[in-house]
């Protein structure tokens, strides 16, 4: 077999399929996205920080350690504008 554009068109479609089943045995929604909206939230945050630190110099503050490093990170080497 091949891995390709085919076989992995396949592949998703039988996980998206057993997904499904999965929310349809266990009486649930599986393809409910709160976490989507709530990543575009953040997402949200993060460009305005973004902006303020370029812009103004602001300190990267509100995020959790994991993501106050990144940014830092990020800004710190020279992100393009």
């Amino acid at each position: 077999t091949k891995l390709d554009s085919y076989a992995i068109g396949q592949l998703l479609v039988l996980y998206e399929h057993w997904t499904a089943m999965q929310g349809f045995v266990w009486v649930i929604n599986s393809f409910d996205q709160w976490g989507v909206e709530l990543g575009q939230v953040l997402a949200g945050q993060v460009r305005t920080q973004l902006n303020m630190s370029r812009k103004n110099d602001a300190h990267v503050q509100g995020f959790n350690s994991s993501t106050t490093r990144l940014l830092e990170t990020y800004l710190a080497h020279g992100a393009k504008k």
